[in-house]
């Protein structure tokens, strides 16, 4: 039996050593894709798009500034969420942006921005869209523009607000 619990024990020892150099080799890859988070405050500013017609296309400003006090640290993302009756289309920019169609057609895209934002500067991510042939002529709600970071947790209240997209008829020219 102490024969059998002595070995127990090596195994156990072993055990732990090799749990110790494997997190010495993950900790360092995953705390570099983080930053200490920084005190930022990110901000979206309210900007609708331009009107377009059924079947016409226009484009949504995603604007975001950093109110500060500090650079970003990290990366942030802008999230877009599109009204009914609206596809995104392309180009984005960001570039990598990725949209997906969830639940009842609705759109959204999100797109990356990388860490050192600085205090009083602003970042636009656009969204080039597509107003269905079937879109009632108003304004189309339910769109939203968001932003999240790790930097900025103290004041969340700034960090989405809704647009809509106003759709006219198109001007025929006799």
């Amino acid at each position: 039996m102490t024969r059998t619990r002595a070995r127990r024990i090596k195994t156990g020892r072993l055990a732990l050593v090799v749990g110790a150099a494997f997190m010495a080799v993950l900790v360092p890859v995953t705390t570099a894709q983080a930053a200490l988070p920084s005190n930022s405050d990110l901000e979206v500013i309210r900007l609708d798009p331009d009107p377009a017609a059924p079947g016409g296309t226009t484009t949504v400003h995603a604007f975001v500034a950093n109110g500060g006090p500090q650079k970003t640290a990290n990366s942030f993302t802008v999230t877009v969420r599109l009204p009914r009756h609206v596809e995104p289309g392309e180009p984005f920019y960001p570039e990598d942006c990725q949209a997906t169609q969830g639940l009842l057609g609705i759109w959204t895209v999100r797109c990356t921005f990388p860490a050192g934002l600085d205090p009083v500067q602003s970042v636009t991510a656009l969204v080039p869209i597509r107003v269905s042939e079937d879109a009632p002529l108003g304004e189309l709600t339910g769109g939203r523009v968001s932003v999240s970071s790790i930097d900025d947790i103290l004041h969340l209240g700034n960090n989405s607000k809704p647009f809509g997209v106003p759709v006219v008829e198109t001007s025929r020219q006799g």
